[in-house]
């Protein structure tokens, strides 16, 4: 009887442990991304379309914070002397705390439902921030953006994604390998589904590898850009996109990014963009 109650007791036991380890790594109850993954290169280097005028861009929060990411893209255009503002159309799609599924593609789409005098040649898709911390939001993410790929291309536009950046403190998932599962999970699917994959969350990286003490979060979550990492995402996207460099850009949101922080940033982006794609530009 006693060697019976024991084994119940031990039973429980491991039961409740192990109960207890998935929870406490995974709030959602889902098993996280921690397993060791092959290093993809990317194989879509260049648009097929170098110079896009009418670009939609599909996200949330890391989207719209610090007077929206589009605006500062369409401006560096501007400001480089690719286009007039008259010749560009930029929009973006953002829902707060959004992932991509949560967007309804078919209205954005059409035209007619962004008054707009045409289909958008590139459509810039961004997932949710959580999207690489669990298998179950990486299977989502890669199926939605592999069945919006599919559309985007029925229209005549072309698929690109937006890279996220990794949490930093105080963000209570900070984890300083997370950028590992934000990589694989973004390149893999864009191999996949044959799309640009814009490199946002390893600029970020290589910024705080030469300047620690640079502020490109916000401070009090740790999540969102800050209008430095806003502005080193747009250098990002511009350098990805158009295949030109952003050193040397004059715009710097009207005076608010100081010279050596703009410079700075700008370097960062292309070396970033470059060592991405295997570019020599």
């Amino acid at each position: 009887m006693k060697i019976l109650e024991i084994t119940v007791v031990l039973f429980f036991s491991l039961l409740l442990t192990t109960n207890f380890a998935v929870t406490a790594e995974d709030p959602t109850n889902t098993i996280t991304a921690k397993t060791s993954r092959k290093e993809e290169k990317p194989k879509i280097t260049h648009l097929a379309s170098p110079q896009p005028t009418h670009i939609l861009f599909v996200g949330n929060s890391y989207f719209y914070y610090n007077d929206s990411l589009h605006n500062h893209v369409q401006r560096m255009v501007v400001a480089a002397g690719l286009f007039k503002a008259s010749d560009l159309t930029y929009k973006s799609a953002t829902i707060g705390g959004a992932a991509l599924f949560d967007h309804d593609i078919n209205h954005l789409l059409n035209p007619s439902n962004l008054r707009i005098d045409k289909p958008f040649e590139v459509i810039i898709m961004q997932g949710g921030s959580a999207a690489p911390l669990s298998e179950r939001r990486r299977k989502r993410f890669t199926e939605t953006a592999e069945r919006y790929s599919s559309k985007v291309r029925a229209t005549g536009g072309e698929p690109v994604l937006y890279m996220t950046h990794a949490y930093s403190p105080p963000h209570p998932r900070y984890d300083p390998n997370m950028i590992k599962d934000i990589t694989s999970l973004y390149v893999d699917t864009g191999n996949r589904i044959n799309a640009l994959v814009i490199p946002v969350g390893l600029a970020f990286e290589e910024a705080y590898r030469r300047r620690p003490e640079i502020s490109l979060h916000k401070s009090f979550d740790g999540t969102h850009p800050d209008m430095l990492g806003t502005y080193l995402a747009a250098c990002t996207v511009f350098a990805s996109i158009y295949g030109v460099s952003p050193v040397g850009n004059s715009y710097d949101y009207f005076g608010e990014v100081p010279p050596e922080d703009a410079q700075f940033l700008q370097e960062v982006a292309q070396y970033t963009v470059n060592r991405f794609f295997g570019r020599n530009e």
